[in-house]
């Protein structure tokens, strides 16, 4: 198998996704309908209908995500096909993207993972005041400079790489004055471009730790079956299917580090060819070929893009 299917994180989330794919395709509607009941109301409409203001809060935006995710990929499996079972190599998501690629391997019931990620971004927005933290993206250097940067502008404070996404982009999270000490310390060593990111709170370093103690709590509840692809983790940047340690590390997912860049490297050395990014967004896509020399990224995530998806997938076979 040289494919692996990948799943978007938060900030791919757009007032209006998946409804062309809920309106032509019943597998997906049908989705929709199970996260809607799951969570007791009608997050479809603010999906659908925004305002983007509403969508955007995390614990919206994290379970509205991953139903899109779901959703596509039942219109994969009815209209091209696929199996996650058989067709991947891997599954692997970015930060919530990790729990929507679970859902696909089956490891997690669509109906857990909308009510765990309704959970972990209100225990995430929870975790630290509005206000204290930030996050910020520096661009043009490699991780382990962010990471000696991040150190550096810590003093008595939080700063931590909290995403490193690759093509060198890695994104610094804590204390807010610390995480604007490191933009000064990156702009000072000619970093090509740092900048605060419009997020409200700061994710992936020790200040979310209540929010992993909360995530401990809701996984202690909810029943977890092995993949039926190996999951890559983001805090291992390696691959497991063990159910006791899948559990283990989506809590230290939400205070580590997202090892995106290794993750996909990882998948790379071990033949995978083509990555299938499954929901909204080209974010992913668009980091594929930055990091893994001859390897191709495939946004699906609407009806037009299904066909494409099934030729590349027949490709991925002959190979």
């Amino acid at each position: 198998m040289t494919a692996a299917f990948t799943f978007p994180g938060q900030g791919s989330q757009a007032v209006g996704m998946g409804k062309a794919l809920a309106d032509a395709f019943p597998a997906a509607k049908a989705v929709f309908d199970e996260v809607d009941a799951a969570l007791g109301g009608k997050l479809t409409a603010t999906i659908w209908d925004g305002p983007a203001e509403t969508l955007q809060l995390t614990e919206n935006a994290q379970p509205a995500l991953m139903a899109v995710s779901l959703a596509t990929l039942r219109v994969l499996e009815t209209e091209a096909g696929f199996s996650v079972a058989r067709d991947a190599a891997y599954v692997a998501g970015h930060s919530l993207g990790e729990y929507s690629a679970l859902a696909a391997a089956g490891s997690l019931s669509i109906g857990d993972t909308a009510r765990l990620l309704r959970t972990r971004g209100l225990a995430m927005q929870k975790a630290v005041p509005v206000g204290v933290g930030a996050m910020a993206a520096l661009l043009g250097l490699d991780y382990e400079a962010a990471v000696a940067i991040a150190s550096e502008a810590a003093q008595d404070q939080v700063c931590q790489a909290a995403n490193d996404n690759g093509g060198g982009q890695v994104v610094v999270s804590g204390d807010k004055a610390a995480v604007e000490r490191a933009l000064e310390i990156a702009k000072s060593r000619g970093v090509k471009r740092a900048m605060l990111l419009p997020v409200s709170a700061p994710f992936h370093c020790r200040l979310m730790q209540p929010a992993a103690d909360a995530m401990a709590k809701a996984l202690a509840d909810v029943a977890i079956r092995a993949p039926a692809s190996p999951l890559v983790s983001n805090v291992l940047a390696a691959a497991i299917t063990d159910p006791d340690e899948i559990r283990r590390r989506l809590i230290e997912q939400v205070t580590g580090t997202v090892r995106w860049r290794e993750s996909v490297a990882y998948m790379a050395a071990h033949g995978v060819t083509r990555f299938f990014e499954i929901g909204a967004g080209r974010v992913l896509s668009g980091l594929v070929k930055r990091i893994a020399d001859g390897a191709v990224g495939i946004p699906v995530g609407g009806p037009n893009d299904i066909a494409a998806a099934k030729d590349s997938l027949a490709s991925a076979h002959s190979a």
